[in-house]
């Protein structure tokens, strides 16, 4: 059964556009995983500091980025919902929704727990038999989901840690035959460990903030949707990040902040990489059938030094975030920031802007995406994010009172 697929075609495109600009020497390598949907970034607050938030101000949505800091939130608690559409330029049924949120716990106010729920939708997909001669067979609508929960703690007055633990299911496995009897998602269950430090150092007269933060993400089993011949690992990410944010007067302050991100998977083998001949093919394919047996663990440590092309290509896997808020008395914030992704590790690379209005119990984040890499798919993405606070929300209901 051949899928129409109208995504998987654009980006098969996009690889073989990129891999023929690379000189001819066949150096787009991108990190190849499954599930590549957790790596998106679910609110607009950070995405519109160019996917930055490792070490930002705690809010609703630091499940994604680094729930460590939810024990230093200075809310008791606070939802949010989100919603992104995805390719836009390309397709309009494709989306991802998120629902994230936390609860302080405990009489010293040093933890949270904390969950969150994300759906992505791949839109409508038409199938066809023999080779798309024959009338289409089935319409699908493929997605992606997790659900996880997550806890941390204030192991000091600047220093905390957090985990979180996760269920992924994806629906995109499909049946060789019409009838569909062996259609089955693929799932898997991952663990995320990060850490937060905060301090506010005097600079003049001004008290300032500045943090930092790290997070490993999606540390789990592999996924696979043919009964293992061909496993794909998950997007395990290593997030490192600074930010520094000082009083510019009164009720004005401005964050400036910095994330670095790596794949912390095993690079697959390439025919390409291999010599010419029977004793080359036979070598690449030991290096293939090791990559699939290799286990997520040993994959988190081998993905520092197995690039082909050495302490060059592995730097190249780390992409930067570089992004700013400014905020006027907690209430209107604005931001801007970029990202960056080598162009021979999936090219990536785009400007970031957005805006904020928060009340005592509602806050309204959106974000516009630029791309700068030529024909992006990415570009003119849009995300809209609301938080609701419950503090406020208590404030507000004892003022009715």
């Amino acid at each position: 059964m051949k899928i129409t697929y109208r995504i998987i075609i654009f980006l098969l495109c996009l690889s073989a556009a990129l891999a023929a600009a690379a000189d001819g020497k066949n150096e787009f390598n991108p990190v190849e995983t499954g599930v590549t949907s957790l790596s998106i970034a679910p609110d607009a607050r950070g995405a519109s500091m160019g996917d930055l938030g490792a070490a930002t101000e705690p809010d609703a949505y630091s499940q994604f980025w680094n729930p460590s800091k939810y024990a230093f939130a200075y809310s008791q608690a606070a939802v949010s919902l989100s919603y992104t559409p995805w390719l836009r330029k390309l397709v309009n049924d494709i989306f991802l929704a998120d629902l994230s949120g936390y609860y302080k716990i405990g009489s010293n106010d040093n933890q949270a727990i904390s969950a969150s729920l994300r759906y992505f939708s791949l839109g409508e997909v038409t199938t066809s038999v023999n080779g798309g001669t024959d009338i289409a067979g089935q319409t699908l609508n493929p997605y992606e989901m997790s659900v996880d929960v997550g806890y941390s703690r204030k192991l000091s007055e600047k220093f905390s840690m957090g985990v979180v633990f996760r269920y992924i299911y994806s629906a995109l496995g499909f049946s060789e035959s019409y009838a569909g009897d062996q259609n089955t998602g693929a799932s898997a269950f991952a663990a995320d460990i990060s850490g937060y430090y905060t301090t506010y150092p005097i600079i003049g007269r001004n008290e300032c903030q500045w943090s930092w933060g790290w997070n490993i993400s999606n540390i789990g089993s592999k996924v696979t949707y043919d009964g293992g011949d061909n496993p794909a690992f998950l997007p395990t990410n290593l997030k490192l990040g600074t930010t520094f944010t000082f009083p510019l007067a009164d009720y004005h302050t401005l964050a400036i902040g910095l994330d670095l991100n790596k794949l912390l998977v095993p690079t697959r083998p390439r025919r390409t990489d291999f010599a010419d001949g029977i004793e080359g093919e036979e070598e690449y394919l030991n290096k293939l059938q090791d990559w699939k047996n290799m286990s997520s663990i040993t994959g988190i440590f081998k993905s520092f030094t197995d690039a082909p092309g050495g302490a060059k290509e592995e730097l190249r896997e780390i992409n930067w975030s570089l992004g700013a808020e400014y905020s006027y008395n907690q209430q209107f914030f604005l931001r801007a920031g970029y990202y960056y992704e080598n162009a021979f590790k999936g090219n990536r690379k785009y400007f970031a802007m957005g805006a904020g209005f928060s009340l005592n119990v509602v806050r309204l984040d959106a974000s516009y995406m630029l791309a700068t890499a030529q024909s992006s798919p990415l570009d003119q993405t849009l995300r809209f994010s609301l938080t609701f606070d419950m503090d406020g929300l208590r404030d507000l209901m004892g003022k009715r009172r």
